[in-house]
């Protein structure tokens, strides 16, 4: 039984969750305890604080463990990062309060700077060459200058609005994280498999996120340019239909270019153009 290690509440755990049921594997929350077994795969959950995860991790009481990047750079924990998840997206900055003269870097040099990252914010201030003063908080840091306790933030930014609304902008971009899944190396051969399962399901899922399943009719005329435009996983599907000189093609098609590619279909004759969720790819 493999043991991963999830947050136990927040943003972080309901898409934790999600993710392990867009993958198959069951849990139920409605009877939630500290640790909780997967009915249908040899799964077991131990919901922590984010911040405890990369040391359970590395001390083997859990082999696996889903947390935001800046917590494993921010702990130092031996761990293994072996998937990044594509959510919980935020960056850790710098912010200033909003009058500062704020003219690069350097402003830091003997200022107090607030923050609940200090290994991180110690290995930047060295790479930028900069002696200032680390207040270590542990909550409410944006509040930091306006009690006068700190010049500045270093702390976790997603939409600003917070540094916003307590008089503060965002000057340096620091550290970049999203979810990852960590290991602590040390598997055995049965729990490697179980692993790998889990790593090419997780694959499959993100390759269909990017997806939409597209469906037209065309003119036979056009099908070479069609498959031109829309060259799918390996080629498109097509199919004659009952009018004569026009055909039904499937195809495969990444959601960022989509627009663009109606937009050349539509110009070769296709219409009756049907785009769909794809549940799952299977590479």
């Amino acid at each position: 039984m493999l043991r991963l290690a999830i947050q136990s509440k927040g943003r972080l755990n309901e898409e934790s969750t999600a993710l392990l049921r867009e993958i198959g594997i069951d849990i139920d929350e409605s009877r939630r305890k500290f640790l909780a077994q997967a009915p249908n795969f040899p799964l077991e959950l131990l919901y922590m604080r984010d911040d405890d995860i990369p040391q359970v991790v590395a001390s083997g009481t859990a082999a696996l463990g889903i947390v935001g990047l800046n917590e494993v750079a921010e702990r130092g924990f031996d761990v293994q990062v072996v998937a990044k998840l594509g959510f919980g997206g935020c960056r850790i900055s710098l912010a200033v309060p909003k009058g500062a003269d704020y003219d690069g870097p350097q402003w830091f040099a003997g200022k107090r700077i607030a923050t609940s990252y200090p290994r991180i914010l110690r290995g930047w201030l060295q790479e930028q060459g900069i002696e200032a003063r680390i207040e270590v908080i542990t909550g409410s840091v944006e509040i930091a200058p306006a009690a006068d306790i700190a010049d500045a933030i270093f702390d976790i930014v997603s939409s600003g609005g917070t540094l916003v609304s307590n008089g503060l902008r965002e000057v340096e971009k620091v550290f970049f994280s999203e979810a990852v899944l960590i290991s602590n190396g040390q598997l055995g051969p049965e729990d490697q498999a179980v692993l790998d399962e889990m790593l090419f399901r997780i694959g499959s899922a993100q390759i269909s996120r990017r997806k939409k399943y597209i469906l037209m009719n065309l003119p036979q005329a056009s099908v070479e340019e069609a498959c031109r435009i829309l060259p799918a996983m390996r080629s498109p599907t097509v199919m004659p239909l009952a009018a004569e000189g026009w055909c039904s093609m499937h195809s495969v098609v990444d959601e960022a270019d989509l627009w663009d590619k109606i937009r050349q279909l539509k110009a070769i004759g296709a219409e009756g153009i049907l785009v769909l969720n794809i549940d799952k790819i299977i590479p």
